[in-house]
This record gives C-alpha cells, sequence and structure tokens, in this order.
C-alpha cells in the first residue's frame, strides 16, 4: 500500500517517513511539500540520503489519487480542510494530523483555532482517531481526525478513573509539559534556543486549542459536560510530553484499587503501559515509541489521585497512533511497524 505524506517537511512528517519506511504493508509514496517542490527530501533533510530520494512534489489531487492508496496530511491547521475532501470524493482514505476534523461544532473551531471550519458534510464523516477508545468505528472510517499530543496524554491518562463515578468531574486539573518539537519547524520566537534553553514557559493559559478537543472526548464518553483546567508549559528539551493531572475522589480509596482499575482497563491495549505501584514515568521512558505510560498516586491526605502520563509528542502524540489507526483501518495488527522499543538514554 503506497502511503502518500502531504506537508512534507515538518516534523510529523519527517516521523511518519521513519515509521511508514519499516512498516510491512505500506511504501512511501507521494511527498508533497508546495514550499519545496522540486526539492529532494534529502535537500531538506540530509539524515535520508541513499535512504528517500524522491523529489518534493505540489498538490495535485489527480495525481496523489492515481499513485497513492492512502493519504497522512500533516499540515498546518486550516490546510487540511480544504484539500482532504477532495480526495475522499475520490474514494481515498485520509489521516488528518492537523485539528481541522477534531471538532464537532465549527464555530467551535473557529473560535480556538482562528480559521475557517471544515464543511459540516466531512467533519461528520470523520472518526475521532483515539485508537484505544474507538478501535470499531476507526474500522468502518475512510476519515480519520488524528487526536492531538496533548489530549492523546491527558483523555488516556483520565478515562479510566473517570468512567467509574469515583472522580470529582469539576476538580480536573491538567499540568502538562511538552518538548519544543510540538511547535513545528517553523522559525519562531518562542523556539529560538536562547529563549527556550534553560527556561521554563507557560503558554496560552486558558487558550489552548487542545482544551475544547479534551473536553469533547470527556463528554462523549461520560455523558455530562465536562470543563478542566488546563495549563501547558514548554520545556528545553526535544521530546516528549508529561501531563500531571490532579482529580479529587468522591470515596477513600488507595492506590492499588486505582493501579487495578486501570490494569483493567488497558489490559488489551498494548500501547498503554500502567506502571508498577510507585513508580511514575518519564517523558525518555518512552522517547521514540508510540507507547503511553501512565503512573498514579492516592494521596491519602488529600483523597487526591494524580495521573502522570507520559508519551512521545511526534509519535503517540502525531505519527505513529496515526499509523496504529491505519493498522486498525485495515484489519492489521495493531502494532504493525510500531514495536520499536524507546530509545534510552
Amino acid at each position: 500500500m503506497k502511503a502518500a505524506i502531504i506537508g512534507g517537511t515538518g516534523y510529523g512528517s519527517i516521523e511518519l517517513v521513519r515509521l511508514i519506511n519499516k512498516h510491512p504493508y505500506m511504501e512511501i509514496g507521494s511527498v508533497v511539500s508546495n514550499s519545496q517542490a522540486g526539492f529532494s527530501f534529502s535537500d531538506v533533510y540530509p539524515h535520508l540520503s541513499n535512504s528517500i530520494v524522491q523529489p518534493l512534489e505540489t498538490f495535485n489531487v489527480d495525481r496523489l489519487s492515481e499513485e497513492n492508496d492512502i493519504v497522512f496530511f500533516a499540515t498546518p491547521s486550516g490546510i487540511s480542510s480544504k484539500l482532504v475532501p477532495k480526495l475522499i470524493e475520490k474514494g481515498k482514505k485520509c489521516v488528518d494530523l492537523s485539528g481541522d476534523f477534531r471538532l464537532r461544532n465549527a464555530e467551535e473551531y473557529e473560535s480556538w483555532y482562528k480559521h475557517s471550519p471544515a464543511d459540516e458534510k466531512y467533519i461528520n464523516q470523520a472518526t475521532y482517531g483515539l485508537s484505544e477508545i474507538y478501535a470499531e468505528k476507526i474500522k468502518t472510517s475512510n476519515l480519520i481526525a488524528n487526536p492531538g499530543c496533548y489530549p492523546t496524554a491527558s483523555t488516556l491518562g483520565l478515562l479510566p478513573i473517570l468512567k467509574t463515578n469515583l472522580a470529582d468531574y469539576e476538580s480536573i486539573i491538567i499540568d502538562a509539559k511538552s518538548g519544543v518539537s510540538g511547535a513545528g519547524r517553523g522559525l519562531s520566537l518562542t523556539a529560538h534556543y536562547a529563549e527556550i534553553n534553560e527556561n521554563l514557559k507557560a503558554y496560552k493559559l486558558g487558550a489552548h486549542q487542545h482544551i475544547p478537543e479534551i473536553e469533547q472526548v470527556l463528554q462523549d464518553e461520560l455523558g455530562n459536560p465536562i470543563t478542566i483546567t488546563f495549563t501547558t508549559h514548554l520545556v528545553p528539551m526535544t521530546r516528549g510530553i508529561m501531563c500531571t493531572i490532579y482529580v479529587k475522589l468522591k470515596e477513600n480509596i488507595n492506590t492499588n484499587e486505582i493501579h487495578h482499575i486501570y490494569s483493567e482497563f488497558y489490559k488489551n491495549k498494548p500501547f498503554v503501559r500502567v506502571r508498577p505501584e510507585g513508580t511514575i514515568p518519564a517523558t525518555k521512558e518512552v522517547c521514540g515509541s508510540n507507547y503511553c505510560d501512565i503512573g498514579l498516586h492516592v494521596d491519602p491526605r488529600t483523597n487526591r489521585l494524580t495521573i502522570v502520563s507520559v508519551i512521545d509528542n511526534l509519535v503517540k502524540g502525531a505519527a505513529g497512533q496515526a499509523i496504529q489507526n491505519v493498522n486498525i483501518m485495515n484489519g492489521w495488527a495493531e502494532q504493525t511497524g510500531l514495536t520499536d522499543i524507546p530509545m534510552y538514554p
């Protein structure tokens, strides 16, 4: 199966290339980058020399449809909403790594993303691709809205406890930290070495576009309106996300009992590792992998549960989950092409 990548020079794209290159059932087809069209991929990424030699292309819907079986969009928000429909109408399966099809409410999308929303027809066709939760829907979908990196770590961390009715829904606080690669490859003052080195910075307080995405998933799963407190931080590392999540419990329950709840919830989910009681995961322990590692602790003094959820933002938070979704869509084993152990140190 040939896989096209639209937005071929971003970090999400290059991670897709790395993972597809060793996938037994997929190969890299067209790679589209309008800004770099005509250049060789290795001109933009020299580490690909003698590995990926094809030229970068401009977007041509007819050529893409003829030469590829599935299309990944790793474009900034506001672009795939215009291009995906053209390929869907050609009968192509699409996986969108941007936020253009995640939110069902068009007005909400426009408010948070500051772009015109996608056509409602295609928003309604999209399946939210949180692989561990929506696998049955993903199997029959032609358009996957790949989850954001923060929502992946946050919702996987929260859902097991929220589904027990043991948690106070109004108490949810998510303290989230990400490496600089989450900001993309574009030049910005935020990601400038002198600005981020030896620095820790909170950003987009109360205004991050992933807030409505997290709330939408939680509301869908619980059937109740959910409002979260969500604060993001930029840390001076390349890869990784850590979400430290605080939830007030309504009953007295210990860490061992909570650990059992999580272990049962994820017992058949190969990419979620619930760490042993007393062990808290670190971002380096999932680096380069498609794992989400979760650590748990109940403070008996406050009866508050602390959940630590870590992922590699470029893999489980983007390209890896996209490939996991394609595996599900095609009836392949979920772990196909994603069995690498984390890189350490």
